[in-house]
Protein backbone atom coordinates (compact mmCIF):
# COMPACT_ATOMS: atom_id res chain seq x y z
CA UNK A 1 0.00 0.00 0.00
CA UNK A 2 1.37 3.42 -0.96
CA UNK A 3 1.76 6.44 1.32
CA UNK A 4 -0.96 8.15 -0.68
CA UNK A 5 -3.44 5.34 0.06
CA UNK A 6 -2.64 5.34 3.77
CA UNK A 7 -2.88 9.10 4.17
CA UNK A 8 -5.94 9.32 1.94
CA UNK A 9 -7.81 6.79 4.04
CA UNK A 10 -6.83 8.52 7.28
CA UNK A 11 -7.89 11.89 5.84
CA UNK A 12 -11.33 10.54 4.93
CA UNK A 13 -11.76 9.07 8.42
CA UNK A 14 -10.81 12.41 10.03
CA UNK A 15 -13.20 14.35 7.79
CA UNK A 16 -15.98 11.90 8.56
CA UNK A 17 -15.31 12.24 12.31
CA UNK A 18 -15.39 16.05 12.12
CA UNK A 19 -18.18 16.69 9.62
CA UNK A 20 -20.27 13.54 9.46
CA UNK A 21 -21.67 12.69 6.00
CA UNK A 22 -22.42 9.10 5.03
CA UNK A 23 -19.84 8.87 2.23
CA UNK A 24 -16.46 10.50 1.74
CA UNK A 25 -14.48 9.76 -1.41
CA UNK A 26 -11.26 10.53 -3.22
CA UNK A 27 -11.91 10.21 -6.93
CA UNK A 28 -10.07 10.30 -10.24
CA UNK A 29 -11.57 11.65 -13.44
CA UNK A 30 -10.30 10.01 -16.61
CA UNK A 31 -12.14 10.75 -19.84
CA UNK A 32 -15.77 9.79 -19.30
CA UNK A 33 -14.93 7.75 -16.20
CA UNK A 34 -15.23 8.97 -12.63
CA UNK A 35 -13.29 6.44 -10.56
CA UNK A 36 -13.53 6.02 -6.79
CA UNK A 37 -9.97 5.53 -5.50
CA UNK A 38 -10.70 5.57 -1.76
CA UNK A 39 -13.98 5.65 0.15
CA UNK A 40 -15.16 6.04 3.74
CA UNK A 41 -18.66 4.63 3.30
CA UNK A 42 -21.38 4.44 5.93
CA UNK A 43 -24.53 3.57 4.04
CA UNK A 44 -24.20 4.05 0.28
CA UNK A 45 -22.45 0.76 -0.53
CA UNK A 46 -19.89 2.30 -2.89
CA UNK A 47 -16.51 0.54 -2.57
CA UNK A 48 -13.17 1.70 -4.00
CA UNK A 49 -12.72 0.98 -7.75
CA UNK A 50 -16.37 1.84 -8.41
CA UNK A 51 -16.74 3.68 -11.72
CA UNK A 52 -19.38 6.23 -12.62
CA UNK A 53 -19.91 8.60 -15.52
CA UNK A 54 -18.05 11.86 -14.85
CA UNK A 55 -20.62 14.10 -16.53
CA UNK A 56 -23.38 12.60 -14.38
CA UNK A 57 -21.76 13.77 -11.15
CA UNK A 58 -22.16 16.83 -8.96
CA UNK A 59 -18.37 17.16 -9.05
CA UNK A 60 -18.31 17.76 -12.82
CA UNK A 61 -20.62 20.71 -12.29
CA UNK A 62 -18.67 21.95 -9.26
CA UNK A 63 -15.34 22.13 -11.14
CA UNK A 64 -17.06 24.14 -13.88
CA UNK A 65 -18.23 26.64 -11.27
CA UNK A 66 -21.89 25.76 -11.82
CA UNK A 67 -22.48 24.87 -8.18
CA UNK A 68 -20.91 25.60 -4.77
CA UNK A 69 -18.22 23.44 -3.19
CA UNK A 70 -20.41 22.99 -0.14
CA UNK A 71 -24.16 22.55 -0.64
CA UNK A 72 -25.93 21.87 2.70
CA UNK A 73 -29.17 21.42 0.73
CA UNK A 74 -28.10 19.99 -2.63
CA UNK A 75 -31.65 19.84 -4.01
CA UNK A 76 -31.85 23.63 -3.71
CA UNK A 77 -29.04 24.02 -6.27
CA UNK A 78 -30.57 23.68 -9.78
CA UNK A 79 -27.40 22.31 -11.40
CA UNK A 80 -27.09 19.64 -8.72
CA UNK A 81 -30.79 18.84 -8.66
CA UNK A 82 -30.69 18.12 -12.41
CA UNK A 83 -27.53 15.96 -12.30
CA UNK A 84 -28.25 12.40 -13.50
CA UNK A 85 -26.47 10.83 -10.51
CA UNK A 86 -29.22 12.17 -8.25
CA UNK A 87 -31.77 10.00 -10.03
CA UNK A 88 -30.24 6.74 -8.73
CA UNK A 89 -28.48 7.96 -5.57
CA UNK A 90 -30.12 9.97 -2.80
CA UNK A 91 -28.05 13.12 -2.21
CA UNK A 92 -29.36 15.64 0.28
CA UNK A 93 -26.03 17.41 0.98
CA UNK A 94 -22.78 17.66 -0.98
CA UNK A 95 -19.14 18.69 -0.51
CA UNK A 96 -16.63 18.73 -3.35
CA UNK A 97 -13.10 20.13 -3.72
CA UNK A 98 -10.90 19.68 -6.82
CA UNK A 99 -7.65 17.70 -6.59
CA UNK A 100 -4.84 18.58 -8.97
CA UNK A 101 -2.02 16.56 -10.49
CA UNK A 102 1.64 17.63 -10.62
CA UNK A 103 1.17 19.58 -13.87
CA UNK A 104 -1.76 21.54 -12.46
CA UNK A 105 -4.41 19.65 -14.41
CA UNK A 106 -7.53 18.28 -12.75
CA UNK A 107 -6.86 14.88 -11.17
CA UNK A 108 -10.18 14.29 -9.44
CA UNK A 109 -12.01 15.40 -6.34
CA UNK A 110 -12.25 15.10 -2.59
CA UNK A 111 -15.99 14.87 -2.05
CA UNK A 112 -18.75 13.83 0.34
CA UNK A 113 -22.47 13.17 0.11
CA UNK A 114 -25.24 12.46 2.59
CA UNK A 115 -28.86 11.46 1.95
CA UNK A 116 -30.10 14.19 4.28
CA UNK A 117 -29.64 17.98 4.06
CA UNK A 118 -27.08 19.29 6.56
CA UNK A 119 -26.90 22.45 8.69
CA UNK A 120 -25.85 25.62 6.89
CA UNK A 121 -23.02 25.94 9.42
CA UNK A 122 -20.96 23.35 7.57
CA UNK A 123 -20.17 26.02 4.95
CA UNK A 124 -17.77 27.52 7.52
CA UNK A 125 -15.67 24.34 7.28
CA UNK A 126 -14.61 25.10 3.70
CA UNK A 127 -11.06 26.33 4.62
CA UNK A 128 -10.40 23.13 6.57
CA UNK A 129 -11.60 20.90 3.72
CA UNK A 130 -9.60 22.92 1.18
CA UNK A 131 -6.52 22.44 3.35
CA UNK A 132 -7.07 18.68 3.29
CA UNK A 133 -7.48 18.79 -0.49
CA UNK A 134 -4.29 20.85 -0.89
CA UNK A 135 -2.40 18.34 1.21
CA UNK A 136 -3.67 15.47 -0.94
CA UNK A 137 -2.77 17.32 -4.16
CA UNK A 138 0.77 17.94 -2.86
CA UNK A 139 1.04 14.30 -1.86
CA UNK A 140 -0.07 13.27 -5.34
CA UNK A 141 2.66 15.41 -6.90
CA UNK A 142 5.27 13.80 -4.66
CA UNK A 143 3.98 10.28 -5.33
CA UNK A 144 3.97 10.86 -9.09
CA UNK A 145 7.58 12.11 -8.96
CA UNK A 146 8.61 9.08 -6.91
CA UNK A 147 6.75 6.78 -9.30
CA UNK A 148 8.62 8.23 -12.27
CA UNK A 149 11.93 7.82 -10.45
CA UNK A 150 11.01 4.25 -9.55
CA UNK A 151 10.20 3.49 -13.17
CA UNK A 152 13.63 4.71 -14.22
CA UNK A 153 15.28 2.58 -11.53
CA UNK A 154 13.21 -0.41 -12.59
CA UNK A 155 14.60 -0.11 -16.09
CA UNK A 156 18.15 -0.04 -14.74
CA UNK A 157 17.60 -3.27 -12.85
CA UNK A 158 16.49 -5.35 -15.81
CA UNK A 159 19.74 -6.93 -16.96
CA UNK A 160 18.57 -10.40 -15.94
CA UNK A 161 15.20 -9.58 -17.43
CA UNK A 162 16.46 -8.77 -20.93
CA UNK A 163 15.92 -10.98 -23.97
CA UNK A 164 19.32 -11.71 -25.53
CA UNK A 165 18.10 -11.89 -29.12
CA UNK A 166 16.17 -8.61 -29.19
CA UNK A 167 17.37 -6.54 -26.23
CA UNK A 168 13.75 -6.17 -25.09
CA UNK A 169 12.39 -7.17 -21.69
CA UNK A 170 11.92 -10.91 -21.41
CA UNK A 171 8.89 -12.64 -19.87
CA UNK A 172 10.29 -12.31 -16.35
CA UNK A 173 10.82 -8.57 -16.75
CA UNK A 174 7.38 -8.16 -18.29
CA UNK A 175 5.69 -9.96 -15.39
CA UNK A 176 7.47 -7.87 -12.76
CA UNK A 177 6.89 -4.51 -14.41
CA UNK A 178 3.27 -5.36 -15.19
CA UNK A 179 2.66 -6.21 -11.53
CA UNK A 180 4.22 -2.95 -10.35
CA UNK A 181 2.28 -0.82 -12.83
CA UNK A 182 -0.94 -2.66 -12.02
CA UNK A 183 -0.63 -1.56 -8.38
CA UNK A 184 -0.04 2.05 -9.45
CA UNK A 185 -3.11 1.92 -11.66
CA UNK A 186 -5.20 0.59 -8.77
CA UNK A 187 -3.94 3.33 -6.45
CA UNK A 188 -4.17 6.33 -8.74
CA UNK A 189 -6.72 5.21 -11.33
CA UNK A 190 -4.26 5.58 -14.21
CA UNK A 191 -5.53 4.41 -17.60
CA UNK A 192 -3.36 1.88 -19.41
CA UNK A 193 -3.48 -0.59 -22.27
CA UNK A 194 -1.94 -3.87 -23.39
CA UNK A 195 -1.03 -4.76 -26.97
CA UNK A 196 -0.11 -8.36 -27.82
CA UNK A 197 1.65 -9.01 -31.14
CA UNK A 198 2.24 -12.45 -32.64
CA UNK A 199 4.01 -12.94 -35.97
CA UNK A 200 2.11 -14.79 -38.69
CA UNK A 201 3.81 -17.58 -40.64
CA UNK A 202 6.89 -17.78 -38.43
CA UNK A 203 7.06 -21.58 -38.72
CA UNK A 204 7.02 -21.37 -42.51
CA UNK A 205 9.89 -18.86 -42.45
CA UNK A 206 11.96 -21.14 -40.23
CA UNK A 207 11.15 -24.23 -42.32
CA UNK A 208 11.74 -22.52 -45.67
CA UNK A 209 14.62 -20.14 -44.93
CA UNK A 210 16.15 -21.48 -41.73
CA UNK A 211 16.16 -20.30 -38.12
CA UNK A 212 18.78 -17.62 -38.82
CA UNK A 213 16.28 -15.84 -41.09
CA UNK A 214 13.60 -16.34 -38.47
CA UNK A 215 15.85 -14.66 -35.90
CA UNK A 216 16.38 -11.74 -38.28
CA UNK A 217 12.61 -11.34 -38.57
CA UNK A 218 12.23 -11.35 -34.79
CA UNK A 219 14.99 -8.74 -34.38
CA UNK A 220 13.42 -6.53 -37.07
CA UNK A 221 10.05 -6.77 -35.34
CA UNK A 222 11.65 -5.85 -32.02
CA UNK A 223 13.33 -2.81 -33.59
CA UNK A 224 9.99 -1.58 -34.95
CA UNK A 225 8.24 -2.14 -31.62
CA UNK A 226 11.01 -0.31 -29.77
CA UNK A 227 10.56 2.76 -31.99
CA UNK A 228 6.77 2.76 -31.99
CA UNK A 229 5.74 3.37 -28.35
CA UNK A 230 6.36 6.43 -26.22
CA UNK A 231 9.46 6.44 -24.01
CA UNK A 232 7.45 5.54 -20.90
CA UNK A 233 5.92 2.41 -22.43
CA UNK A 234 7.24 -1.12 -21.92
CA UNK A 235 8.01 -3.54 -24.75
CA UNK A 236 8.82 -7.21 -24.15
CA UNK A 237 9.40 -10.43 -26.04
CA UNK A 238 7.09 -12.82 -24.25
CA UNK A 239 8.45 -15.91 -25.97
CA UNK A 240 9.03 -17.27 -29.46
CA UNK A 241 7.47 -14.82 -31.90
CA UNK A 242 5.09 -13.19 -29.40
CA UNK A 243 5.60 -9.65 -28.09
CA UNK A 244 3.80 -7.47 -25.56
CA UNK A 245 3.49 -3.71 -25.10
CA UNK A 246 2.31 -2.00 -21.90
CA UNK A 247 0.98 1.46 -22.73
CA UNK A 248 1.19 3.43 -19.49
CA UNK A 249 -1.20 6.27 -18.62
CA UNK A 250 -2.75 5.96 -22.09
CA UNK A 251 -6.51 6.27 -22.44
CA UNK A 252 -8.56 4.19 -24.87
CA UNK A 253 -8.22 6.65 -27.75
CA UNK A 254 -4.43 6.88 -27.29
CA UNK A 255 -4.15 3.08 -27.09
CA UNK A 256 -6.08 2.65 -30.34
CA UNK A 257 -3.91 5.27 -32.05
CA UNK A 258 -0.66 3.63 -30.92
CA UNK A 259 -1.86 0.16 -31.96
CA UNK A 260 -2.91 1.39 -35.40
CA UNK A 261 0.43 3.13 -35.96
CA UNK A 262 2.18 -0.04 -34.90
CA UNK A 263 0.14 -2.12 -37.34
CA UNK A 264 1.02 0.28 -40.16
CA UNK A 265 4.74 0.24 -39.27
CA UNK A 266 4.84 -3.56 -39.30
CA UNK A 267 2.97 -3.77 -42.60
CA UNK A 268 5.27 -1.21 -44.23
CA UNK A 269 8.25 -3.35 -43.14
CA UNK A 270 6.69 -6.41 -44.77
CA UNK A 271 5.97 -8.06 -41.42
CA UNK A 272 2.67 -9.89 -41.09
CA UNK A 273 1.38 -10.10 -37.52
CA UNK A 274 -1.82 -10.52 -35.53
CA UNK A 275 -2.54 -7.86 -32.88
CA UNK A 276 -4.79 -7.75 -29.85
CA UNK A 277 -5.44 -4.55 -27.86
CA UNK A 278 -7.25 -4.14 -24.54
CA UNK A 279 -7.53 -1.07 -22.33
CA UNK A 280 -7.46 -1.46 -18.56
CA UNK A 281 -10.91 -1.75 -17.03
CA UNK A 282 -10.89 0.38 -13.84
CA UNK A 283 -12.88 -2.35 -12.07
CA UNK A 284 -10.36 -5.06 -13.02
CA UNK A 285 -6.65 -4.72 -13.75
CA UNK A 286 -3.77 -5.12 -16.17
CA UNK A 287 -3.66 -8.93 -15.90
CA UNK A 288 -7.25 -9.06 -17.10
CA UNK A 289 -6.41 -6.60 -19.89
CA UNK A 290 -3.49 -8.84 -20.91
CA UNK A 291 -5.81 -11.85 -21.07
CA UNK A 292 -8.31 -9.94 -23.22
CA UNK A 293 -5.60 -8.63 -25.54
CA UNK A 294 -4.17 -12.14 -25.91
CA UNK A 295 -7.61 -13.54 -26.69
CA UNK A 296 -8.29 -10.83 -29.29
CA UNK A 297 -4.91 -11.49 -30.90
CA UNK A 298 -5.71 -15.19 -31.28
CA UNK A 299 -9.16 -14.37 -32.67
CA UNK A 300 -7.51 -12.25 -35.35
CA UNK A 301 -4.95 -14.97 -36.07
CA UNK A 302 -7.65 -17.64 -36.41
CA UNK A 303 -9.64 -15.39 -38.72
CA UNK A 304 -6.64 -14.88 -40.95
CA UNK A 305 -5.83 -18.59 -40.91
CA UNK A 306 -9.39 -19.50 -41.91
CA UNK A 307 -9.31 -16.87 -44.64
CA UNK A 308 -6.05 -18.26 -46.00
CA UNK A 309 -7.46 -21.79 -45.76
CA UNK A 310 -10.51 -20.80 -47.76
CA UNK A 311 -8.32 -19.18 -50.43
CA UNK A 312 -6.09 -22.28 -50.60
CA UNK A 313 -9.16 -24.52 -50.88
CA UNK A 314 -10.53 -22.36 -53.69
CA UNK A 315 -7.19 -22.50 -55.52
CA UNK A 316 -7.08 -26.29 -55.09
CA UNK A 317 -10.63 -26.58 -56.39
CA UNK A 318 -9.73 -24.51 -59.43
CA UNK A 319 -6.66 -26.66 -60.06
CA UNK A 320 -8.61 -29.90 -59.73
CA UNK A 321 -11.34 -28.56 -61.97
CA UNK A 322 -8.81 -27.67 -64.65
CA UNK A 323 -7.13 -31.06 -64.33
CA UNK A 324 -10.49 -32.86 -64.61
CA UNK A 325 -11.41 -30.84 -67.70
CA UNK A 326 -8.08 -31.72 -69.28
CA UNK A 327 -8.61 -35.41 -68.59
CA UNK A 328 -12.08 -35.30 -70.13
CA UNK A 329 -10.75 -33.54 -73.18
CA UNK A 330 -7.91 -36.09 -73.57
CA UNK A 331 -10.36 -38.96 -73.32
Amino acid sequence: MTAFSLIARDTLRQLRARLGFALWMITRTEGENWIVLEAEDHGYGIPPRSVFRWTDSFCSRMVQGLGPQIAPDAVAIPEYASAPIGKYTSIGAYIGIPLFGPNGSLFGTLCAIDPQPQPEAIAAELPFIELAASMLSALLAGEFALAELARKNERLLTEVETDELTGLHNRRGWNRLLSIENERCRTFGHPAGIVIIDLDGMKQVNDRDGHAEGDKLIRLTAAILRLSPRKEDIVARLGGDEFGMLLMEANEVECNTIAERLRISLTQAGIFASLGLASRDPTAGLIEAWERADSLMYMEKRGRSQSRGARDLFSLSEALGAETAALIQDS
